[in-house]
């Protein structure tokens, strides 16, 4: 599924604006150094690099987690302390514990919470938000249903759907393709590009090359640093993703997909090392 990309050639109003981000943790070297790059508003960007190349840190930056050593992060112009509510993020789905003894209907409700108290009485409002959601990712019909029982494809939705009934305006989404097959892939960017046309925005970090060369409207690569930022056909070349996963990268085929030079990698999906 392909979006419309043209939008990254001029910038508009932006969602997210990373500026000189140096981040990291206690006693350690910095995780990011001097990262810069933004995400408009109404458009999807690729996050693409290897283990460790501070995408979990970018995200803790961007949440609020960690603060930054230097430079800033700016949401829709502000600092992030003033804009917590309209970021949702999306773990992967390995991170979730769905052996929990939880409905569908109860984990978007968790997108409610604003945390301000541990326990809270659901408010006829959050559970309007909250069936809106189920409806915009397909799910009404299992809102009762444990989800222990889903499937991988429609864990990742109950997930987005949290993110929506949120009332978020930027998504963080981390490795949502991951396992996936490809009609399951493309019922779920179908969804994305729905939140996009309605003038949200999304930063997703994923290894699949393809999928950010086809669906998104800008790529970042990124290892420690910015290692290139524009449109997805300008950035994701052999050059700029060798250096990114540093190792030689080759592209095959006429869809943006690239292997390990001389090994047996997945095409279109570079592993971490």
């Amino acid at each position: 599924m392909a979006l419309h990309r043209e939008r990254t050639q001029a910038h508009g109003p932006l969602a997210l604006e990373v500026s000189g981000l140096w981040a990291g943790y206690p006693g350690k070297p910095p995780a990011l150094e001097d990262v810069s790059f933004v995400v408009p508003e109404g458009e999807m960007v690729g996050l693409v690099g290897p283990n460790g190349a501070g995408k979990s840190t970018l995200f803790k930056s961007i949440l609020g987690i960690i603060r930054p050593l230097l430079g800033e992060v700016r949401v829709f112009g502000r600092p992030v302390s003033e804009r917590r509510a309209d970021v949702a993020y999306t773990p992967q789905v390995e991170e979730v514990d769905w052996e929990f003894p939880v409905s569908v209907r109860d984990v978007v409700l968790m997108g409610r919470w604003r945390g301000s108290r541990l326990f809270r009485r659901w408010s006829r409002e959050d559970r309007e938000a909250a069936e809106g959601a189920l409806e915009r990712v397909g799910l009404s019909d299992l809102s009762g249903r444990q989800v222990g029982e889903l499937s991988g494809g429609q864990r990742r939705r109950v997930l987005i759907a949290r993110s929506i009934a949120r009332g978020a305006r930027l998504f963080l989404l981390d490795e949502p393709f991951a396992g996936l097959d490809a009609a399951v892939e493309h019922d779920l960017l179908a969804i994305l590009d729905a939140l996009t046309n309605e003038g949200c925005s999304i930063l997703m970090a994923t290894h699949d090359i393809s999928c950010v060369a086809n669906a998104c409207h800008g790529a970042c690569c990124l290892n420690r640093r910015v290692q290139g930022y524009g449109p997805p056909a300008e950035v994701l070349t052999e050059d700029v993703l060798s250096r990114t996963f540093e190792r030689a990268l080759v592209p095959v085929g006429a869809d943006r997909e690239f292997i390990v030079a001389g090994g047996e990698g997945t095409p279109g999906r570079a592993e971490g090392s």
